[in-house]
């Protein structure tokens, strides 16, 4: 096993669904293979369209995923899929640029005269060392990962990690750090927050505490418990009565692009239609990278949702 980068754009031909599936032609097969049962990191580029102007992407790691499984494309046997093992999605705390402070996190991307190597970034399937991989993710979470548990600091860690060098020594192994579940608490609420300007998506409120800090609370759109990934785009934005709705399948969601809010009757609490966007819609973030993606939708809705009227 080894580590890889796969790449990732919302408007690919493939039929991809980043935290379930990865949809490949057989070119890559053998890195595929060599990344079996381990970890990935998906790369965002910065060309997300068929045209080359229309380049809206960050040009940045932006998740890190455990590859669970390979099988044949039955509907072209020239492509392949590889499975994603949902509990270990984790989206990043924050977008990791490919070169930050004129380091390139993947040595291969760099050519011997110190620019980007552009037919390296060409290949949409890249292996990489655990170094490397250890750079990206560290970089990934070091929010959460200083915050998470005071126990669990990184020493001395300014810009890019130390782990560039031959060897870093951590507390803990940064994987079982990220994977554990303080971490990617702090990485998702972060995440969905920001996606959402911290502000509720079914009533509109954007409420502080004293301390500046937001009320709105990060509500897993599959729950973990039944292996929903730590993906935004599993995510809500919800005040803290609307979550617990949401969570006892009293409201849901309904398909894009409407994203009709729907609400059950029973049990509902006094005053509550009162909060709900007078549209009955959800309010989603501007970029279609952050909505909530509906093979989460639909599984709450016929999961979770209580159709009682």
């Amino acid at each position: 096993m080894t580590k890889a980068v796969f790449t990732y754009k919302s408007s690919s031909i493939y039929d991809d669904d980043p935290e379930i599936r990865y949809h490949f032609p057989k070119i890559y097969l053998r890195q595929v293979e060599a990344a079996l049962g381990d970890l990935i990191i998906y790369y965002e580029p910065g060309r997300t369209g068929t045209d080359e102007s229309d380049r809206t992407g960050r040009s940045a790691y932006v998740a890190v995923a455990r590859l669970s499984s390979i099988d044949h494309d039955p509907k072209n046997k020239e492509n392949y899929y590889a499975y994603i093992d949902t509990s270990y999605y984790q989206t990043f705390d924050r977008a990791v640029q490919f070169r930050e402070s004129g380091i390139y996190y993947e040595k291969a991307l760099q050519r011997t005269d110190g620019e980007t190597n552009k037919g390296a970034f060409g290949r949409a399937v890249r292996l990489i060392s655990q170094n490397e991989f250890e750079a990206i993710i560290s970089a990934g979470f070091a929010r959460p990962l200083h915050s998470a548990e005071k126990e669990w600091d990184l020493p001395g860690t300014t810009g890019i990690p130390s782990v560039f060098e031959d060897q870093a020594v951590f507390d803990r192994p940064v994987v079982e750090r990220v994977l554990s579940r303080p971490v990617r608490d702090a990485a998702f609420t972060r995440a969905v927050r920001e996606a959402y300007d911290s502000t509720c998506a079914a009533t509109g409120l954007k409420l502080t505490n004293g301390r500046g800090r937001p009320e709105v609370q990060a509500a897993h759109i599959r729950p973990v418990e039944r292996k929903g990934p730590d993906s935004v785009r599993n995510g809500i934005a919800l005040c803290g009565t609307l979550h617990w709705m949401f969570d006892r399948g009293l409201i849901a969601v309904g398909p894009p692009p409407s994203y009709e809010l729907l609400i059950t009757r029973k049990g509902l609490p006094d005053g509550v239609m009162s909060m709900i966007n007078s549209d009955r819609r959800l309010r989603v973030p501007n970029s279609p990278l952050f909505r909530p993606a509906s093979v989460f939708l639909d599984y709450h809705r016929s999961q979770i949702f209580d159709r009682t009227d």
